[in-house]
């Protein structure tokens, strides 16, 4: 699948969680479960210019990110690549600030846990793809039936 139709569009507007993906020095992809806005067609991440992700995208500015959903029966994945800009300044803020009220409670957004994450959190990362793919599961009667219940 190389097109983002609307269906996928809609999947990725939902408040899920991302793993981006960047590529360190020694030629391994740095892995990174991190939170999303999504708009006009591209990935938006809020993450401190010091991070290890930020310094990979400063020496090369392709990265890829896959979402999925997890339900039995109704699996599925979108992933995307292409280039990275990081954005600073008011622009970072304001996006960032979005970022935060799609994730956090009302409370959480407004404590030391809020504060915490927009005092470190200082760049954005705008992922515009190239390439897309995706995969869904089947849709099944029973798809209880298809997986072993695992006991805690």
């Amino acid at each position: 699948m190389g097109e983002l139709t609307d269906k996928l569009r809609s999947f990725l507007g939902e408040r899920r969680y991302a793993v981006l993906g960047t590529h360190d020095p020694d030629g391994g992809i740095r892995l990174t479960p991190i939170w999303f806005l999504f708009e006009d067609d591209r990935f938006y991440f809020a993450s401190s210019s010091g991070s290890r992700k930020v310094k990979n995208l400063e020496r090369s500015v392709s990265a890829s990110v896959v979402v999925d959903a997890r339900e039995p029966g109704r699996e599925r994945w979108v992933s995307a690549s292409g280039p990275v800009e990081i954005l600073r300044d008011g622009e970072a803020q304001s996006i960032n600030a979005r970022i935060r009220r799609r994730y956090l409670a009302p409370k959480a957004l407004d404590g030391p846990i809020g504060a915490a994450l927009a005092a470190s959190d200082d760049v954005t990362l705008r992922l515009a793809p190239t390439a897309w793919r995706s995969w869904a599961a089947p849709i099944v009667e029973s798809p209880e039936r298809w997986f072993l219940a695992v006991d805690a």
